[in-house]
């Protein structure tokens, strides 16, 4: 996922339209992490469920053009459209937040006819909560570089990150991944762009194998890093 517009140590402000599971799963995690969460759903018993863990929880329903006009959409970073039981409501929830040109806008496919009128309409992001976990998305969306993760454990991860730009052309033991972030780079991911016969292009994404401490890291490259989850917060404030 490219988070580029993610902020270094700050406080994130989000709004996620739908409390059902992943929903409202995504919006605790996000909430435990430090960042102020605006929850919304039309349904009052999920609203009354979940307002003790996230930041904010409002009762509404975000296809009225009227009332989303009063959210603080001009100050905040990212808007999730999780509904799933409800396709209509869903399209026209992200139709609507995309109008108002919200920063970032990342909404829920339920099958691939609705993720092609979700791109449409001009989302940056699409959600499948049925093959990726809240938790894993809490991640991507709240670390400024995470490409994506992978949880061992509470403590432990392994996540792709874009490499900070600084450490463009060197080598990884002249970063000093272990000694310096206690990180180990288990391999890096290059994306490169390749013309077929008749001229069509297309992404080449290639794993280069084990990583070696002499490895000269790129700009472009995805590193593929194992460590704690504080440490590599650490690597990413750089």
């Amino acid at each position: 996922m490219n988070t580029d517009i993610q902020k270094k140590n700050k406080r994130m402000k989000y709004i996620i339209v739908g409390l059902g599971n992943f929903g409202a799963s995504l919006a605790k995690k996000l909430t435990e992490q430090g960042n102020e969460v605006i929850g919304i759903d039309t349904d009052m018993n999920r609203v009354d469920a979940h307002k003790e863990k996230i930041s904010h929880t409002i009762c509404m329903d975000a296809t009225d053009e009227f009332t989303v006009a009063g959210l603080p959409l001009a100050d905040t970073d990212m808007v999730i459209i999780a509904i799933g039981e409800n396709k209509g409501a869903n399209v026209m929830a992200t139709a609507l937040f995309k109008n108002f040109q919200v920063k970032r806008l990342i909404s829920r496919a339920i099958e691939p006819l609705h993720e092609k009128v979700l791109y449409a309409i001009g989302v940056d992001e699409i959600v499948h909560p049925e093959e990726e976990s809240a938790e894993r998305w809490a991640k991507k969306l709240s670390l400024k570089g995470v490409v994506d993760s992978f949880e061992l454990s509470d403590d432990y991860s392994i996540v792709e990150i874009n490499l900070p730009k600084q450490f463009n052309g060197k080598t990884i033991k002249e970063i000093g991944m272990r000694e310096n972030y206690n990180l180990l780079v288990l391999t890096t991911i290059s994306n490169s762009e390749e013309k077929s016969i008749i001229g069509k292009t297309r992404n080449i994404t290639k794993v280069q194998g084990l990583a070696h401490p002499n490895d000269v890291l790129n700009v472009d490259d995805i590193l593929v890093v194992y460590g704690s989850n504080g440490h590599i917060k650490k690597f990413l404030r750089k």
